[in-house]
């Protein structure tokens, strides 16, 4: 019975987990981070998701262009965009693909 209850636990937590990261990812899409629209995100993310990722799109450099950099730069290291399934090494080449005047030195 009290492996029961400890297998229980477990699961409810990793359920609790599991809807946590999307409740993140809903509302990333939803509000954007650094100046960057929900939409803006979304533009970007096959040029920042691996294994296969893309050349950034007109509308991700557009959207990229009016981030604050700094912030985006302070995400580097957090765990919230390997969570949403983003290769922070690609993210930070952004900038230099898409041509951006002085990118940022992360």
């Amino acid at each position: 019975m009290e492996h029961y209850n400890f297998a229980q636990k477990i699961m409810t937590l990793a359920l609790f987990a599991i809807v946590l990261s999307s409740v993140n990812i809903e509302v990333v899409r939803a509000q954007g981070i650094c100046n960057v629209s929900g939409e803006g995100l979304m533009s970007c993310r096959p040029s920042i998701t691996p294994p296969y990722p893309t050349a950034p799109t007109a509308q991700c450099c557009n959207a990229l262009s009016r981030a604050d950099m700094a912030c985006l730069c302070s995400y580097k290291n957090s765990q919230l965009l390997p969570s949403l399934g983003i290769d922070p090494n690609l993210a930070i080449q952004l900038p230099q693909k898409c041509r951006l005047p002085n990118p940022p030195r992360c």
